[in-house]
């Protein structure tokens, strides 16, 4: 159990480090009592490395949540090593589909100082850096409602915009799609193919389901909701039979 005197340090330190990063951010102290949030925010923890590692032997006791207003979290931590300072790690978002994660390197947590002032730029250039990469990406890809594909199957995507769009499993389908429009997004990892052409966009998911299947990679084609397929779409590709649509567990 952690007595006063170590809990009103992690405060006061997430207080003060709330205050020095860049933008505007908030704190809150989760006590020893408060079970199931904390059970919670280590479930949330994105880290697969040093914070999930301290984790696995030392379960919360206690922890300090720092907030910024369009949801981003970070969570700080007791060290539980013969060093003075804290443990800080990104907290992954809520009500995201675990697809979304898919392909998107954790942005692991890293080890503070005992002095707040001193760790800030640490935060800042480090671990929030790679965090708001991180949740840039998965945002985008829930908002995009791509199915994940598999090395067997690539899933593609109509978009609002017109565009179709793809997270292939692997470099061979990578290339094959790169060679007919379409273009990856270096953040997401995610291929798009514009629908500014409606014809060559017909023409180029024709050509690509014959090059795919020589690879051993089938193609499906998914509608979302409210949308209709151009009649120009290849009617060999159809849509990802809902039976099929197994989600990715996101591993933290």
């Amino acid at each position: 159990m952690h007595d006063h005197d170590t809990s009103e340090r992690l405060a006061s330190y997430a207080d003060v480090l709330a205050g020095e990063l860049p933008g505007t951010w908030t704190s809150f102290h989760l006590p020893a009592d408060a079970k199931d949030d904390l059970a919670e925010l280590a479930d949330r923890i994105w880290d697969l490395d040093l914070v999930a590692a301290s984790l696995a032997e030392h379960p919360l006791q206690q922890a300090a949540v720092l907030s910024r207003p369009d949801g981003a979290q970070l969570a700080l931590l007791d060290r539980h090593d013969e060093r003075d300072g804290f443990l800080i790690a990104a907290v992954a978002p809520r009500a995201l589909p675990d697809e979304a994660y898919r392909a998107v390197p954790e942005p692991n947590g890293i080890a503070l100082a005992d002095n707040p002032f001193l760790s800030t730029e640490q935060v800042a250039d480090d671990l929030l850096a790679r965090y708001d990469s991180a949740l840039a990406q998965v945002r985008h890809n829930a908002l995009g409602g791509i199915q994940p594909s598999q090395p067997d199957r690539v899933v593609l995507t109509w978009q609002p915009d017109g565009s179709v769009a793809t997270a292939p499993a692997d470099d061979r389908a990578g290339t094959v799609l790169v060679a007919h429009g379409f273009v990856q997004d270096p953040q997401s990892g995610i291929y798009r193919l514009n629908g500014d052409d409606t014809q060559a966009q017909a023409r180029a998911l024709r050509e690509i389901g014959p090059r795919l299947d020589a690879l051993g990679i089938g193609t499906a084609l998914q509608h979302p909701a409210g949308r209709a397929a151009p009649t120009s779409a290849p009617a060999s590709m159809p849509p990802v039979p809902a039976a099929s649509r197994t989600p990715t567990t996101r591993s933290r």
